[in-house]
């Protein structure tokens, strides 16, 4: 039976507890159905965690999680026949050739295989039926596990850095071949991507997750808008404690401060400790993002 929601994946005071660790903290999200939501953060930040409790791998030690309107710890095989799951490992037995994994790929999904979807993006791959999975170079088989993925017709996609160790043409081809085939108005994908080029591609929402906790939910633009970097020249080393720093850099003498929602007031801030010259500048996201994640160890640099 299956049960509708406006959310794709939905979690209430989800906590998972690894020893005396917080992986997940209390963590309340909602994601609207369609779309692509990129889950970012520091390692140790939670994401891999939350993903294996939304498909089900994990329980929560209090909480709960909803995946297309349904508990992620009762989902059963026709639940799981909506969700399509890519992850850096990209793993199948090597023996295997690409022809058989295709084969049992069309039995299990026969009532709802996209044929279309899977050889769109198969297309960007240079595969041979008869090849073994272990003569597979990592990006055809990231390739391939992204087309079966989609082969399958999910309404959620999740994808946990399908990109790592790829050079820079295998990514690429991955993330051309991700777009066309998430080119759907029914689909819903949640990607993690530790590499912010492909953020600011492919989102239309940025989640920072920060030690198990929900710090953002915003398109990536809002986010940028929010940090701002400023140049200014002040005497000796500038004023001690200032809020919303995220980075402070001294440069050839020249303050650099990288800021969280400063406003103008912060110029006056500035002027009263003595700023001879001040510029303001927006901030691009793989330079926000850095800056937002550690922001706990904001300091000059020397």
């Amino acid at each position: 039976m299956t049960t509708m929601s406006d959310f794709a994946i939905e979690t209430r005071g989800l906590t998972r507890l690894h020893g005396r660790k917080r992986a997940i903290d209390a963590l309340d999200l909602a994601l609207p159905r369609g779309g692509i939501h990129a889950i970012i953060g520091a390692n140790g930040a939670g994401k891999t965690t939350l993903f294996r409790i939304l498909l089900g791998f994990l329980s929560p030690d209090s909480g709960e999680a909803f995946v297309l309107g349904r508990p992620s710890a009762t989902l059963n095989s026709e639940d799981r026949r909506r969700i399509g799951f890519v992850n850096e490992e990209h793993s199948m037995p090597g023996w295997v050739t690409v022809a058989a994994v295709l084969a049992m790929q069309r039995r299990l999904y026969a009532d709802r295989w996209d044929a279309r979807a899977f050889d769109t993006v198969i297309a960007s791959f240079d595969l041979s039926p008869a090849q073994r999975i272990g003569q597979l170079s990592r990006g055809e088989r990231a390739g391939f596990n992204l087309a079966l993925a989609l082969g399958q017709a999910p309404e959620l996609l999740i994808l946990d850095e399908p990109t790592l160790g790829l050079d820079v043409v295998a990514r690429r081809r991955v993330l051309d071949a991700l777009i066309d085939g998430a080119d759907s108005e029914h689909r819903t994908v949640i990607y993690c991507s530790h590499q912010i080029e492909e953020v600011e591609r492919l989102a239309d929402t940025l989640v920072v997750l920060e030690r198990g906790t929900l710090r953002n939910v915003s398109a990536p633009d809002d986010f940028c808008a929010r940090i701002s970097q400023w140049i200014a020249d002040v005497p000796f080393k500038g004023p001690d404690a200032i809020p919303g720093l995220l980075q402070h850099r001294k440069i050839d003498g020249v303050h650099h401060y990288t800021m969280l929602d400063a406003d103008t007031g912060f110029a006056d801030f500035l002027r009263d400790h003595g700023a001879k010259t001040i510029q303001t500048m927006p901030v691009p996201l793989d330079r926000a993002v850095d800056a937002y994640l550690t922001r706990n160890h904001a300091g000059p640099a020397a």
